[in-house]
């Protein structure tokens, strides 16, 4: 099967592609939006993010703004590229298409 369209498992979970897809429409975005935009507890996303960072498709990083740390996520160009096979599995799964 060609890298173009592969499914990952590791991406597939609800949560993790809805991670990765949010990612994939910014350079960055920090914690608490991603939280907000899944509806789920810090524990979920953290756990979900662990598998991502873990697979080398989310990077983090902490900034101190007023005094508090933020952490800030964002999808690597492996992540992106991962993400992007999978859709294209996916639409070939579906017979969607692009």
């Amino acid at each position: 099967m060609s890298n173009a369209s592969t499914f990952n498992e590791v991406i597939h979970a609800r949560n993790r592609l809805h991670i990765c897809a949010l990612l994939a429409e910014v350079d960055s975005v920090d914690f608490a939006t991603v939280q907000d935009t899944l509806g789920v507890s810090d524990y979920v996303v953290s756990k979900h993010l662990k598998v991502l960072v873990d697979a080398g498709y989310v990077r983090t990083h902490k900034e101190k703004q007023h005094g508090r740390a933020r952490t800030w996520l964002s999808l690597t160009s492996t992540g992106r590229g991962a993400l992007d096979a999978h859709l294209a599995e996916l639409r070939r799964i579906t017979g969607l298409g692009d």
